[in-house]
């Protein structure tokens, strides 16, 4: 891995430091007192903020872009609240009872694989914060905050920027029974889960310095938990894609360490507002095409047929290399990146595609 740029070393090393905080440096502190995911109804706007009773939480938009000239975009802005297992009754102003982690990428087949950043930092001191009651996350320059039915993203990235609006356009989907999406056999293995498909986006962005007004769609996801993946589960494999007809699809599954398919679920709304909620047996993922990555030796599948129901939808991506490297921040390298969605050889949507536990097992911090 090629070492960090100056810019960028001290979000880097603030990183370090921050997740030296555990409570196994610390004998005598507390274990965290975790939220968990109960039966109840999700309100808004409340929910569209953020959580910080919970473990883990996450505001994320994936989406298609193209240029005044034409040029196909692929983007990806995902903001990461976390609940360290320090000890509460610390007094510090300097412990880190917030985490706050962000990731960026743009995918620019022009330049044959991504553009990315991420950033790290505690909550407070006025360097980051998740703000309750609607979504208003930041890290410094980076940021996305929702406002009269518009969520606004600006991020001031290493080599690149974007500067976008995104409207909706539809209803809250909440995925799951009534926005609770089960994540395995176990019932603690769950998250509440809502999505905002067909966002309109508008905005500019940014590459070494060259700017370019863009417009497209995109798709939105809130989750959190506090239990996500049981322990036998290395991995996810996600998808969330934008049809054609103002239909939308979401649907994943959970791998255990044999590959094999431990849980599975998703969503499909019509697009006159039917919503079915897709059940283990209504998911099928298969590999059509694997890609080997030149910087780690990881190989993901990034051509696949999904079973939804009955309907079979095959998914190719804008490029192969869509290989997210965030060992900097979350320790994690996935692939994650723009895809097209086909029926009978037809284009039928355009969505995102997320692969994770391939390299080496998941691990959510």
């Amino acid at each position: 891995m090629k070492p960090p740029k100056p810019r960028h070393l001290a979000s880097v090393l603030a990183g370090y430091l921050l997740l030296s905080f555990p409570a196994a440096n610390n004998p005598a502190a507390a274990a965290p007192d975790y939220a968990s995911v109960t039966a109840r109804p999700l309100t808004f706007p409340a929910d569209f903020g953020s959580h910080p009773d919970f473990r883990t939480e996450w505001w994320y938009v994936t989406g298609w872009l193209k240029t005044r000239q034409g040029d196909p975009l692929g983007f990806q802005i995902t903001f990461f609240r976390s609940k360290p297992a320090t000890d509460a009754a610390n007094p510090s102003a300097f412990a880190p009872r917030q985490l706050l982690i962000a990731h960026c990428a743009l995918s620019d087949p022009k330049r044959g694989r991504l553009w990315q950043d991420q950033r790290i930092r505690r909550a407070g001191m006025q360097l980051a914060e998740a703000a309750e009651g609607d979504t208003n996350v930041w890290i410094e320059r980076w940021s996305l905050k929702r406002q009269d039915g518009k969520y606004v993203a600006q991020i001031d990235a290493e080599d690149f920027s974007l500067d976008l609006a995104l409207t909706e356009t539809q209803a809250v989907l909440l995925n799951g029974e009534a926005g609770i999406s089960r994540k395995g056999p176990l019932p603690q293995a769950a998250s509440y889960y809502y999505s905002l498909p067909h966002l309109n986006v508008t905005g500019k962005i940014s590459r070494k310095g060259a700017k370019s007004e863009v417009s497209g769609e995109a798709w939105f996801d809130h989750e959190w938990s506090s239990e996500y993946l049981e322990p036998q589960a290395i991995g996810w494999d996600w998808i969330g894609i934008n049809l054609d007809d103002g239909a939308a699809l979401m649907a994943f599954r959970i791998r255990g360490p044999q590959e094999e398919q431990r849980w599975a679920g998703g969503t499909y709304r019509s697009g006159d507002g039917q919503v079915q909620i897709l059940q283990p047996a209504d998911i099928e993922f298969r590999a059509r095409r694997q890609w080997t990555s030149p910087r780690t030796g990881t190989s993901y599948p990034v051509e696949w047929s999904v079973r939804v129901g009955l309907r079979k939808i095959d998914l190719k991506p804008l490029l192969d290399d869509q290989e997210n490297d965030t060992r900097l921040s979350t320790g994690a390298i996935y692939w994650e990146g723009a895809v097209s969605a086909y029926e009978q050889r037809r284009l039928i949507g355009r969505g995102y595609l997320e692969l994770t536990g391939y390299g080496e097992r998941l691990q959510l911090r």
